[in-house]
């Protein structure tokens, strides 16, 4: 059984572009099923924004294809991914 805090170390990879997006920095829960829907990223290259916000990439769990040791690896397209001001 692993845990969040195992995930939020792990670095993620898009197979579909080969890009590293980073790390996962939190996940959505579905409170209904108690399993993890989706988890953030931190947008890469975006700046804070005026009032100290900046983006976050919302990845569902569905589009995650393996986890291993060290990496939670995607395949799909990012720019069909929900982006999002984040709350920090």
């Amino acid at each position: 059984m692993a845990r969040i805090q195992d995930l939020l170390r792990k670095e993620v990879i898009n197979l579909f572009t080969g890009e590293k997006l980073g790390f996962a920095s939190d996940v959505e829960l579905d409170v209904d099923s108690g399993r993890i829907a989706a988890i953030i990223l931190p947008e890469k290259g975006k700046g804070l924004s005026l009032f100290g916000r900046s983006s976050e990439l919302v990845v569902p769990w569905a589009d995650i294809q393996r986890i291993s040791d060290d990496l939670i690896m995607i395949n799909t397209d990012t720019s069909v991914l929900c982006r999002r001001e984040s709350k920090t």
